[in-house]
């Protein structure tokens, strides 16, 4: 049965969920194409830990903390989750994320009041070529972007989206949010943040409209179909021309649910990305959702469900059919924020006829 949802959250973002704060720090000093600083990451922290799990569908994924939220092994939740530029040296930036946390006091405790473990997964995509190549992030990145978390956040070419590219077009951070109405889900509440980076494109060749629009309509984002005069000079722009690429991202919800229901809406999320990507999941990217439950919303079985099934399963059916829009959406708005960088254009300066500009 199709659930029906209301208006977004207040903020339209994952911090609508209870519990979750991001932060981002970067550096960007009027980077060229493959010169200056144009890099950073994001950090999604979750306010005395998370129910979480992941799953990864792209062919060249950069992770660290994976295997741990696998629903069959020991530890359940987690305390931040980073998302990163720098591709594989940007995982470095956990460890600042952890250095922070530790300070805080959050992790797992390990005895002494003192001693905690805090848990970090991370994924990583492949800007390195957008500045200069020995730019990327470090553990004081992740310091500092753990120490900026709030409900309030910019989104657009900020933190590991700073040199994200999307396609031929400029990538970014994106968020999005929905309330679920009516149902075993009544009121639970399902967001998502993205960071789009991917070698597949990101609107219809035949239109010029974003792929994600599809779902909620180019009105819903204030769009109309491009000049077509605007369409071919995109199709003309120069490919990415790199063979790592990436597009990652957290999809969150307040339902209280376990890891094993965390892992279906990871895996729910990556529709979101297909409908918003194409191709997604190539062998040239490294597509990796994170899925986490705060737990503020407790679930509550119904009558009908059988005894053989789980309780959540009414309200996870709910959950995982929003987790896909808010994914999409979530890369729509990435695009839509995006300011350029290195050079790389915009969605929204190649196709201003979209928004109601010149298609001359």
């Amino acid at each position: 049965m199709t659930a029906a949802f209301q208006m977004p959250g207040p903020r339209d973002s994952l911090t609508d969920v209870a519990g979750l704060l991001v932060g981002h720090h970067h550096e960007l000093d009027d980077a060229t194409m493959g010169s200056g600083s144009a890099t950073g990451c994001t950090v999604v922290r979750a306010l005395g830990g998370a129910t979480a799990a992941v799953d990864v569908r792209g062919g060249g994924p950069g992770t660290r903390e994976t295997d741990l939220l696998d629903p069959s092994h020991s530890v359940q939740h987690v305390n931040a989750i980073l998302l990163t530029a720098g591709s594989a040296y940007g995982l470095a930036a956990a460890d600042g994320v952890m250095r922070w946390l530790e300070e805080h006091g959050q992790g797992i405790p390990m005895g002494s009041p003192d001693h905690v473990v805090p848990i970090v997964p991370a994924a990583v995509i492949f800007d390195l070529p957008v500045g200069d190549w020995a730019a990327r992030p470090t553990a004081e990145f992740g310091y500092l972007a753990a120490a900026a978390a709030a409900t309030e956040f910019a989104t657009g070419s900020v933190g590991a989206g700073v040199g994200a590219r999307a396609g031929v077009l400029k990538g970014g951070v994106g968020t999005a949010s929905t309330v679920i109405e009516g149902g075993p889900a009544d009121g639970v509440t399902v967001a998502a943040l993205m960071v789009a980076n991917p070698v597949g494109a990101v609107f219809d060749p035949r239109t010029g409209l974003l792929w994600g629009v599809g779902t909620l309509g180019p009105a819903s984002f204030g769009m109309r179909t491009p000049d077509v005069n605007q369409l071919w000079a995109a199709l003309a722009l120069e490919p990415k021309g790199t063979a790592l690429n990436t597009t990652i991202g957290v999809v969150a919800t307040d339902a209280a649910l376990s890891s094993a229901s965390c892992k279906r809406i990871a895996v729910a999320g990556h529709d979101g990305l297909a409908r918003a990507i194409r191709p997604a999941h190539s062998p040239l990217d490294g597509d990796t959702i994170f899925a986490v439950s705060t737990g503020t919303r407790p679930v509550t079985a119904e009558s009908m469900v059988p005894a053989a099934f789980s309780a959540e399963l009414p309200v996870l059916a709910a959950v995982t059919e929003a987790a896909a829009i808010v994914v999409e959406k979530a890369i729509v708005r990435a695009l839509l924020d995006a300011t350029s960088v290195a050079g790389i254009p915009t969605y929204r300066q190649i196709f201003t006829s979209a928004f109601g500009g010149s298609g001359a």
